[in-house]
């Protein structure tokens, strides 16, 4: 079956509703990314602090190397074609991800999902800014070491976070504001350059600490292997339900990327390079790296920014360490940047351009004081948990219509007007069996976060996703009969 995109009339098309357009937000007229640009958008996603911890972290579970690489090979081929599944939407239509939800939630409807996505979003743009700052810090104490008492919180600080900290912070502020603001043309040309940026780095420093340790020191298992036989797959699913968490998010607004795909066959490319081929190099660049901390530092090192830190080259730690500072920048604009930019835009298209949507992003994200989140442990992994909650039913709804309800055909116009006769329209704008099909799912998924064991909450993602696809499917076919 091919995609069907119809227009309400071929030579006449009826004008647009201010409502719901703006120029950020209507079909792309040119349609110019190819392969290596979304290559490199998984690149400047994957290869971050965030990427690194969460690979190594994988690592240290109990299992042995082989086991972890076998189940992130299954997580990140999990995501690769549930990334190709949500972006062939887009691609055909050339439009955004809260747009391309009209489709299901209608016209109105779809500002839920707009509006849960960039609230989850702007949260993360504030925890990822904050991580790249503490790459700053690390960089300033390095050249300047009489800074040092203004890095602690408790003699010189605010709201939770030392002066040296609020600087760091409000430079990646400022950066990556400027970065968005030329446009996303600056974006792909900055994320071209961020992914293969760390690459060099990470080699680098792979490199010289395998050089430094002697390859016969280095155990790529990077706790004592404890779990063996059957009572290792359990242990296994749940490393592959916490990769596929990871990426939730950008997976889920990957239309925001994909519509800009010259052909869908160029973006599959793209994806299947930067996720099963990438992600499982990059892995094991990470656990090589970390496993090498042990013999050359004397303890294990997970941070990649505190293994530059401990060089004795200063060169070397402005360089690393301004390089995941670039790189987490990277995937902080493309996963929590982008997508409340046009999520915040869709809700009132006329007085929030892509632009305004994507500074109100900005400034939430300082609001939160992401740094006292980030401080606990326990809340970031209620709030991961919790994003997996709420993007899994949105993600489960979008998949089922498209493709098992619509059957792939959209009628592009009708995704702009508020007319009672449009497709779209369902109940004044609403489409009361998507809306209850994502509430089941993620009220049954946060249940399950909040009553159930840490394990079970780990597949949050799935349980909302396959209970809201599930629930819509039949939901659609009853009210079909």
């Amino acid at each position: 079956m091919t995609d069907s995109l119809t227009h309400s009339d071929a030579d006449v098309r009826p004008p647009y509703d201010d409502r719901l357009t703006n120029e950020d937000l209507a079909p792309l007229r040119h349609q110019r990314w190819g392969s290596y640009n979304f290559f490199a958008f998984w690149m400047s996603d994957v290869h971050s602090v965030g990427g690194y911890v969460t690979a190594g972290s994988l690592f240290a579970l109990g299992l042995a190397a082989w086991q972890v690489l076998v189940a992130l090979l299954i997580g990140i081929s999990i995501v690769y074609v549930l990334c190709n599944l949500v972006a062939r939407p887009s691609q055909a239509t050339g439009t955004p991800y809260p747009v391309i939800s009209r489709v299901a939630f209608g016209v109105l409807g779809a500002n839920i999902p707009a509006i849960i996505r960039g609230l989850i979003a702007v949260a993360w743009y504030g925890i990822q800014t904050y991580l790249a700052s503490a790459s700053l810090v690390v960089v300033a104490l390095k050249l300047w070491p009489g800074l040092a008492p203004y890095a602690e919180a408790e003699a010189y600080g605010f709201a939770g976070l030392s002066l040296l900290g609020w600087a760091a912070f409000l430079a990646m502020w400022v950066l990556q504001a400027a970065v968005f603001w030329n446009g996303m043309e600056a974006i792909r040309k900055f994320i071209d350059f961020c992914g293969p940026a760390v690459y060099v780095v990470m080699f680098l420093l792979a490199g010289y600490l395998v050089a430094e340790a002697g390859w016969g020191a280095i155990d790529l298992n990077l706790v004592d292997v404890t779990i063996t036989g059957w009572a290792a797959l359990p242990v296994m699913l749940t490393a592959i339900a916490l990769v596929v968490s990871y990426f939730s998010g950008p997976m889920l607004n990957y239309g925001d990327f994909a519509r800009y795909g010259r052909t869908f066959a160029a973006v599959k490319r793209g994806n299947f390079l930067g996720l099963p081929i990438n992600f499982l190099a990059f892995a094991l660049l990470t656990v090589i790296t970390t496993a090498a901390t042990l013999p050359v530092f004397g303890e294990l090192i997970t941070d990649p920014v505190e293994t530059v830190a401990r060089l004795d080259n200063t060169y070397a730690v402005v360089l690393g360490a301004l390089t995941f500072m670039i790189a987490t920048i990277g995937i902080n604009i493309v996963a929590n940047f982008v997508s409340p930019a046009f999520d915040f835009s869709n809700v009132a298209p006329q007085r929030v351009s892509w632009r305004a949507g994507g500074m109100i992003a900005a400034v939430g994200s300082v609001l939160i004081t992401p740094w006292n989140l980030y401080s606990s442990p326990e809340v970031i992994h209620y709030t991961l948990d919790t994003l997996g909650a709420f993007i899994g039913p949105l993600y489960g709804v979008l998949i089922a219509d498209y493709y098992l309800v619509k059957k792939r055909q959209v009628v592009v116009d009708d995704l702009y007007t508020l007319s009672p006769d449009g497709t779209y329209h369902y109940r004044k704008g609403y489409n009361p069996l998507a809306i209850a099909a994502t509430a089941v799912g993620a009220t049954v998924a946060m249940l399950v976060v909040l009553i159930g064991s840490a394990d079970a909450a780990a597949f949050s993602w799935f349980i909302g996703a396959g209970l809201a696809f599930a629930g819509y499917l039949a939901l659609s076919r009853l009210k079909g009969r």
